[in-house]
């Protein structure tokens, strides 16, 4: 898919243009915008005062601190995963037990990371947003 092309499917959130940083990280996967598309809705609808930072190889949601992450992680095989996928990762104070958790590490005492692959629009649903507002309140009470 040719860059100008990428740049009519960026949709609007929160009333604003998708940020062109957005848009060239979807670059060389853009048929996963629309689920970073879901997600990002979803968040900016659901957390108060979030704000993006787009990163080479990663982008992140924060609010005082960053709470949740979309990314290309391979946090499965190859042939285990979708070719059209996001991989949302955030951290909670406790190891988090679902089947929909594909990594979780401990890298600080009492702070778990945790890798969730995402490869549907409804996936992104009310369990993952759960986890994701609970990281977000668990971010904002960091010191």
């Amino acid at each position: 898919m040719r860059r100008g092309t990428i740049r009519r499917i960026g949709k609007c959130l929160k009333g604003q243009r998708m940020n062109q940083d957005v848009l060239y990280f979807f670059d060389g996967k853009p048929e996963a915008l629309p689920l970073y598309e879901a997600f990002a809705e979803k968040v900016f609808s659901e957390v108060d005062g979030v704000k993006v930072k787009v990163q080479k190889t990663q982008i992140a949601f924060s609010n005082r601190h960053n709470f949740a992450f979309v990314s290309f992680l391979p946090v499965r095989k190859a042939k285990e995963r979708s070719e059209v996928y996001i991989v949302v990762t955030f951290g909670l104070g406790y190891r988090l037990e679902s089947p929909r958790v594909d990594a979780a590490v401990e890298p600080y005492p009492g702070r778990f990371t945790h890798h969730v692959l995402v490869s549907g629009t409804g996936e992104v649903d009310d369990e993952l947003m759960g986890w994701v507002k609970e990281a977000a309140v668990f971010s904002a009470g960091k010191r």
